[in-house]
C-alpha cells in the first residue's frame, strides 16, 4: 500500500509481532506509523494505563484490558513512574509476550524532594534505572520528560543522551513542553552532538486544539518531532433538564468555579449576576451546552456515541501519529476501538459540520512588524 510522507503508515492489521489466534481478525482502521521521523513503528492508537490501574479496577480486569489491547493490534503502552510500572511489569512477565511485540513509554517527572528539585542528571538517571527494575525489563522504548526544567535545559539533553547510550532506553521525548522549549532542546542537541527527542505528548480534543493543530505540525516538518495525543476523552458527564447525559470537557474554561448544568447556570446567574458569574461567562456556558447538544445529535445521526465521535475526530487529524486511550474495562476499550470504523464516515461535509458546531478552529495570529511597535 502506498504511504504518505507525513505519516508513513501501513495498512490495518493486528500486532505484527504476535501470531494471530484462530478466529481472530485485525481491528478495522488500526494502522502502524513511524513515530516522528524515527524508525520506530507504533499503532495509531496506544493504551494509556492511568485509568487501567485506577482504584476500583481489579488486577484481573487490568490484565484483561492489556490482553485485549495487544490482541487488537495495539502495540504501545503509555505508563509512568508515578503509577502502574510495577503492575505492568508483573503482567508482562506472566503473559510472556515477545519484547518486540510492544512499545513501552514511561515518564520522568520533576522531583518533589526538597533536596532534589527539578530535572537534574542525577534525578533522571535514578528514575530510569528504578523504572527498569519495576518493569523487569532490560530497556525502555521511549522515556518521556514530563515538563521542561528551565534551570538546566542542557543537563536534560545530556542526561537523556547518556541514558540512551547506556542501552537503558531507545528514544526520548517530551510531554507538555512548549514549542519554544522543544526547539531549544533540539538546538542544544545539535550543537553538542546529543540525541534529539522524537515525540511530544500533548493534550488534544475538540476543545483543546491550538498547540496540536498550529505549532506541532511545524515541529514535525522542521525537526521531526511527532505528536502523541492524549485526552480525547477529557470529558465529564452532566445531566441536562430532560435527563440526557452530555460529555463536557474538563478545563474548557480557565475558572475552577464554573458549573455546567443549565440549572446551575441559571441559579448562579440569579445569585450573582454582576460577580464572578458575569453575563459573559453565563452566556458562554449556555453556548457551550448548545454545542454539546449539537454534538450529541450529530453522533446519533452517525450511529455512534459522543465518545466514539470524539475519538474518531482526534484520529482524523493528520498530525496525530498516536492517540492514547484509557479504559477501566475490556468492554470500554472495545467500544473505544469501534471508533476506528467511524473514520471513513467523517467526510469533508461532516468535518465542516463539526467545525460549525465547535466554532473554535484555531487561527495563527497575524505577524506584527517590530517597526510598527516603535
Amino acid at each position: 500500500m502506498p504511504t504518505t510522507a507525513s505519516c508513513r503508515s501501513i495498512s490495518l492489521g493486528s500486532n505484527p509481532a504476535l501470531p494471530l489466534r484462530h478466529g481472530s481478525t485485525p481491528t478495522p482502521g488500526l494502522r502502524y506509523k513511524n513515530l516522528g521521523k524515527s524508525g520506530l513503528r507504533i499503532s495509531n492508537v496506544g493504551l494509556g494505563t492511568w485509568p487501567v490501574f485506577s482504584p476500583g479496577v481489579s488486577d484481573d480486569q487490568a490484565e484483561a484490558i492489556l490482553k485485549l489491547a495487544i490482541e487488537s493490534g495495539i502495540n504501545l503502552f503509555d505508563i509512568s513512574e508515578a503509577h502502574s510500572e510495577t503492575e505492568i511489569g508483573k503482567i508482562l512477565q506472566r503473559a510472556g509476550w515477545k519484547r518486540t511485540a510492544y512499545v513501552i513509554t514511561t515518564k520522568v517527572y520533576w522531583s518533589t524532594k526538597s533536596e532534589e528539585r527539578g530535572l537534574s542528571r542525577k534525578h533522571i538517571i535514578e528514575c530510569v534505572r528504578a523504572s527498569l527494575q519495576r518493569l523487569q525489563l532490560q530497556y525502555i522504548d521511549i522515556v518521556i520528560i514530563h515538563k521542561a526544567d528551565p534551570m538546566c535545559p542542557m543537563e536534560v539533553v545530556r542526561a537523556m543522551s547518556y541514558v540512551i547510550q547506556q542501552g537503558w532506553a531507545m528514544y526520548w521525548g517530551t510531554a507538555r513542553w512548549s514549542q519554544v522549549e522543544i526547539m531549544e532542546a533540539y538546538t542544544n542537541c545539535r550543537q553538542f552532538n546529543c540525541i534529539t527527542p522524537i515525540v511530544e505528548q500533548s493534550e488534544y480534543h475538540m476543545f483543546c486544539r491550538e498547540k496540536c493543530e498550529l505549532y506541532l505540525p511545524e515541529m514535525y516538518n522542521k525537526i521531526g518531532v511527532g505528536l502523541m495525543a492524549w485526552g480525547p476523552l477529557s470529558m465529564a458527564l452532566s445531566d441536562t433538564q430532560n435527563g440526557d447525559k452530555l460529555f463536557l470537557p474538563k478545563g474548557s474554561f480557565k475558572t475552577k468555579s464554573f458549573s455546567w448544568t443549565e440549572d446551575e447556570i441559571n441559579r448562579n446567574a440569579a445569585l450573582s449576576p454582576q460577580g464572578s458569574w458575569g453575563k459573559d461567562r453565563i452566556d458562554e456556558g449556555r453556548r457551550h451546552c448548545d454545542r454539546l447538544r449539537d454534538l450529541a445529535a450529530l453522533a446519533e445521526k452517525l450511529g455512534c456515541s459522543p465518545t466514539q465521535l470524539s475519538i474518531a475526530w482526534s484520529l482524523k487529524h493528520e498530525p496525530v501519529q498516536c492517540l492514547l486511550l484509557g479504559a477501566t474495562s475490556a468492554e470500554q476499550l472495545h467500544q473505544s476501538l469501534q471508533s476506528l470504523q467511524l473514520l471513513p464516515r467523517l467526510s469533508s461535509s461532516v468535518m465542516l459540520e463539526l467545525e460549525r458546531i465547535l466554532e473554535n478552529k484555531p487561527v495563527r495570529p497575524p505577524m506584527i512588524s517590530t517597526l510598527a511597535l516603535r
